[in-house]
C-alpha cells in the first residue's frame, strides 16, 4: 500500500541494545516505523561489546545527546555481572547504562500498564491504570558501599566549602570481624524537579497523586522527599489540582501498598529511586505482564524525554514529541500505531507470555504468534487503519 511518510521535523535520539532486543528493534523499525515516517535518526549503540570498546564513553555521550535533541528512545541492555565480564572479556564490570543515563538526565521515570480487555489482571480489582513514577536519580544507585574488614570506627563526614565547621559523625563502631556499609546522597534541586514531574502527569491525567516513603525510620532523608513536596504543592499546584477536582497526599509507604491492593487504580503514584524500581515490576505482574507496560522518562526541562523500552512505548514517547512538531498526522499515526497493538491483542493474536496468562501454562502453539508474526499481525492492522 503506497503511503506518504510523515516527516519528523526534530532528530530523534536511538540506543540501541543487547541479544533479542536487538533483533526485534530491527524487526519493529522496518515493519512499524520507517516505512511511515521519515526520521532523522542520531544512533548509538549500547551493545555490551561497544560500550566496552569505548571504555562506557559512548553511553554518557547518548544522554548528552538526548539533552540536546529532547527525544531519545532506547533499547534493553546488559548490566554485566561476574560471569558476563567473563563471557564478553570485559575491560571493568561497567554500571548499569539506565542508571548512568538517568542520572545524567535528572528525570522521573513515569510507568503505566497498557490494558488489553482479554488479558486477565492478578489484582481484578485494578479497572483503571495506576501511574508510577519513579524518582531517577541518587539514592541506591548512585551509592557508594564498602565491605568492612575488622574492628572499627565508621563516620560520615561533610566539608563544607568556604570557612565553616565539618560536620562529623559516628555511624556505628564495629567490634567482630566486619560487615559492610553504604553512603548514598540526593538534591534539593533533584527532589524539585521530582515533584513537579510528578504533579504535571497527575494534572494532565487528571489523577490524584500520592507519594510514598519511610520517613518514620529515615527522619531527614525521607523526611526531605516529604517537605520538599509539601512545599511544590502549596506554592505552585494545589490551587490547580483543587480546580480539576484532584488531591496530592503522602502516605508511609507501607499504608500505600496496601491501600494500592485494595485500590480501583486511577492514580499517580510517586516513589523513590528504589521503590519506584520495585513496586513498578509488582505493578506491571498485578495488572498481567511486564511487557505490557509503557515506561518514559521525563526530564525537568518539560521537553525531554527517553522511551527506555522498545516494547510499548514508541507511540507514547511520540505522542509526547508531536508536542514540539505541531505534526497532526504524526499524531494521528500514532495513535493508530498504538491502538493497533492493543486490537490485534484483544483480537486474539498475541505472543506466548500474554497466551499463558489466558489460556494456562498449557497454551498450545495454535494459541500464540511467535515475535515477528506478531509484528507482522500489527503491521497488517496499522496497513488497514491508514
Amino acid at each position: 500500500m503506497a503511503f506518504d511518510k510523515i516527516k519528523v521535523s526534530n532528530p530523534i535520539v536511538e540506543m540501541d541494545g543487547d541479544e533479542m532486543t536487538r533483533v526485534i528493534w530491527q524487526m519493529i523499525k522496518e515493519k512499524l516505523i520507517f516505512p511511515f515516517l521519515d526520521l532523522d535518526i542520531k544512533y548509538y549503540d549500547l551493545g555490551l561489546p561497544h560500550r566496552d570498546a569505548t571504555d562506557d564513553k559512548v553511553t554518557v555521550e547518548s544522554a548528552e545527546a538526548t539533552l540536546k535533541y529532547n527525544v531519545a528512545i532506547k533499547c534493553a541492555t546488559i548490566t554485566p555481572d561476574e560471569a558476563r565480564v567473563e563471557e564478553f572479556k570485559l575491560k571493568n564490570m561497567w554500571r548499569s547504562p539506565n542508571g548512568t543515563i538517568r542520572n545524567i538526565l535528572n528525570g522521573t521515570v513515569f510507568r503505566e500498564p497498557i490494558m488489553c480487555k482479554n488479558v486477565p489482571r492478578l489484582v481484578p480489582g485494578w479497572t483503571k491504570p495506576i501511574c508510577i513514577g519513579r524518582h531517577a536519580f541518587g539514592d541506591q544507585y548512585k551509592a557508594t558501599d564498602v565491605v568492612i574488614k575488622g574492628a572499627g570506627s565508621l563516620k560520615l563526614v561533610f566539608v563544607p566549602e568556604g570557612n565553616d565547621e565539618t560536620t562529623e559523625m559516628e555511624v556505628y563502631k564495629f567490634t567482630g570481624n566486619g560487615g559492610v556499609a553504604m553512603s548514598m546522597y540526593n538534591t534539593d534541586e533533584s527532589i524539585s524537579a521530582f515533584a513537579e514531574a510528578s504533579m504535571n502527569m497527575a494534572y494532565e491525567k487528571k489523577w490524584p497523586l500520592y507519594l510514598s516513603t519511610k520517613n518514620t525510620i529515615l527522619k531527614k532523608y525521607d523526611g526531605r522527599f516529604k517537605d520538599i513536596f509539601q512545599e511544590v504543592y502549596e506554592s505552585k499546584w494545589r490551587s490547580k489540582f483543587e480546580e480539576a477536582g484532584i488531591w496530592y497526599e503522602h502516605r508511609l509507604i507501607d499504608d500505600m501498598v496496601a491501600y494500592a491492593l485494595k485500590s480501583e487504580g486511577g492514580y499517580v503514584w510517586a516513589c523513590k529511586n528504589y521503590d519506584g524500581d520495585v513496586q513498578s515490576d509488582f505493578l506491571a505482574q498485578g495488572f498481567g505482564s511486564l511487557g505490557l507496560m509503557t515506561s518514559v522518562l521525563v526530564c525537568p526541562d518539560g521537553k525531554t524525554i527517553e522511551a527506555e523500552a522498545a516494547h510499548g512505548t514508541v507511540t507514547r514517547h511520540y505522542r509526547v514529541h508531536q508536542k514540539g512538531d505541531n505534526n497532526e498526522k504524526l499524531l494521528e499515526f500514532t495513535q493508530k500505531l498504538e491502538s493497533a497493538c492493543v486490537d490485534t491483542v484483544e483480537s486474539g493474536k498475541m505472543t506466548k507470555d500474554l497466551a499463558i496468562i489466558i489460556h494456562g501454562s498449557k497454551a498450545t502453539r495454535s494459541q500464540y504468534l511467535n515475535t515477528e508474526e506478531f509484528i507482522d499481525s500489527v503491521a497488517a492492522e496499522l496497513q488497514a487503519r491508514l
